[in-house]
């Protein structure tokens, strides 16, 4: 389902069960989309619900579900997409759910805003029988047994923090100018994405526990809290630089705009090349990638997602057209779709930047 990029660094789009859909479009008399106001089996009106679009990912993927919706659609099958933006608020996403909805909505995809509070998101949906996709912020195990029709398309955020972390011990082990002070460790700040979000977490420790599993000493100086924003994650990187210095050899960001903030912050005090830390961040947006390209940035991991997009939307339609698609889909655990993530760094970056910016 989510597929590697091969060796020319194009993308291998699975069209296969996307014609499988539009065939069953005309072949089945009865399929499973009896949902609420919308009972055409030539119809598939996914309702998305971000739990905030300024993130600069989730801006990306949604402009992502658009093109790969578009591509399913013909003369015999209709798409459509109602977009809501909660800005944070659990409170807000939930009535944004309750609108999609009562607007003929077949398939709901959800960013949750707390993924711990998807209760009545999910009773909202089970009562008029329109399953949901949650995407890139995964509810706890217990929600996702509420009911039958929760699925999950994401990614394993543990992997892009040891892939993070393999970036940063192969620069230590082939760049001697990494450690600085030559006390032979790595004195190094996080930039962490939420407090207490499981990504955050999970990409923090993996990342470090990768590192030191490679004979890396670390001596960790600090951290902050930068809810996955740039301009936070500028704040809380120009209090570091005041409390430590030039003494910061590595800075491990849950995200590349954090790492663009730490780098910002640093050009405001006019940093010397020499002087700079090196900066890792995750997901390979397209700023992010454009500041590897002028290796601003060391490297960053790609978060797949024009693969969780296709997934995304190919299981959405899946769920409209009936059962018999199901079958064509690949889970986890029957709920679940993960999409690999990448390493990229100044050799490779080429292979992932839009075509219209590859130079």
């Amino acid at each position: 389902m989510c597929l590697k990029k091969d060796g020319g660094g194009k993308r291998t789009m699975r069209k296969i069960l996307a014609a499988g859909m539009l065939l069953c479009v005309v072949t089945q008399s009865v399929c499973g989309c009896g949902r609420q106001q919308t009972e055409m089996e030539d119809q598939l009106h996914i309702g998305v619900a971000f739990y905030n679009q300024s993130d600069t990912f989730l801006d990306e993927l949604g402009v992502c579900l658009k093109e790969q919706l578009q591509e399913l659609e013909t003369e015999d099958f209709e798409t459509m997409m109602t977009i809501r933006d909660a800005a944070g608020s659990q409170r807000t996403q939930d009535d944004q759910v309750k609108e999609l909805i009562d607007a003929g909505c077949n398939v709901l995809c959800v960013n949750l805003v707390d993924r711990a509070d998807p209760s009545e998101i999910i009773d909202l949906a089970r009562e008029k029988d329109v399953p949901i996709i949650f995407f890139n912020r995964e509810p706890v195990a217990e929600d996702m047994m509420q009911w039958d029709q929760l699925y999950y398309v994401g990614a394993d955020a543990r992997q892009s923090g040891t892939m993070q972390g393999e970036l940063a011990v192969d620069l230590i082990q082939n760049r001697e100018q990494v450690d600085r002070n030559r006390d032979g460790k790595i004195q190094y700040v996080v930039l962490e994405g939420e407090a207490g979000h499981q990504d955050a977490l999970l990409r923090t420790e993996s990342a470090v526990d990768t590192l030191k599993s490679h004979g890396i000493v670390l001596e960790k100086l600090s951290y902050g809290i930068a809810n996955w924003n740039r301009a936070q994650a500028q704040n809380r990187m120009l209090q570091m630089i005041s409390q430590h210095q030039s003494k910061i050899e590595l800075v491990l960001a849950n995200n590349d705009d954090m790492a663009l903030g730490a780098i910002d912050a640093y050009e405001k005090l006019n940093y010397t090349a020499s002087a700079l830390p090196v900066f890792l961040g995750i997901d390979g947006t397209e700023v992010g990638l454009e500041a590897v390209l002028q290796e601003k940035l060391a490297g960053t991991v790609y978060n797949d997602k024009e693969a969780q997009a296709e997934a995304i939307v190919n299981l959405a339609a899946a769920l409209v057209l009936g059962e018999g698609m199901m079958e064509k889909m690949e889970f986890e655990n029957e709920r679940y779709i993960f999409c690999s993530y990448y390493k990229v760094t100044k050799d490779t970056v080429q292979n992932f930047l839009p075509q219209k910016k590859a130079y």
